[in-house]
């Protein structure tokens, strides 16, 4: 995976850089992103270990981090990621996704899901998509839901939060064989918003 850029009319995924410090640190600074996030990004400096740690983690081919880019206003108001990639396997984990609270329930998750699963799928050609959250995050599961992913269990006592607290963790999936419904009904969203 080189430079990937993804994007329609609403948003632009391009890799994350260091030039984007102060884009991110913006777009993070609220602390209802955190609650369920491993990481929390309320500072400069955590930041910068965010978009470093990322970095170098993209040139080892163990994930790949994209800044959410909203086009109507150019700014980043989020960032996801290819996570536990397995081209043997054809599979790959979308996660470590969080958006500024301003685009909560807007139509950036959507486009956001319909470019990642489209690149997934249609250029990678990979098999599997799975999507995970933590069991008390209830809107994120909401979320996943609502684009079409299909729930596959609960991992008991899969991580430690930041907190130390244990989380179960809720494991979604979109496979191969979903893709063409899922991609009509998501051009049937796209369209509405």
């Amino acid at each position: 995976m080189e430079e990937i850029i993804l994007e329609n009319d609403i948003i632009k995924l391009r890799p994350v850089q260091l030039s984007d410090l102060e884009a991110i640190t913006n777009a993070a600074n609220d602390e209802r992103i955190w609650e369920h996030m491993s990481v929390t990004l309320l500072s400069q400096e955590a930041v910068q270990n965010y978009i470093e740690n990322a970095i170098k983690e993209r040139e080892k081919g163990i994930s790949y981090m994209f800044a959410i880019v909203d086009k109507k206003t150019e700014e980043i108001v989020g960032c996801t990621s290819f996570l536990d990639i397995s081209f043997p396997h054809k599979r790959l984990e979308i996660g470590a996704t969080w958006y500024n609270p301003s685009v909560w329930r807007s139509a950036i998750n959507t486009n956001c899901k319909f470019l990642l699963f489209q690149y997934c799928f249609e250029v990678l050609k990979l098999n599997r998509i799975q999507i995970k959250t933590g069991h008390e995050n209830y809107r994120s599961q909401k979320a996943i839901e609502r684009i079409g992913a299909v729930k596959e269990g609960v991992l008991r006592n899969h991580m430690l939060r930041k907190e130390g607290i244990i989380r179960h963790t809720v494991m979604y999936s979109v496979i191969l064989e979903d893709w063409e419904k899922l991609k009509a009904m998501f051009i049937d969203r796209l369209l509405k918003y």
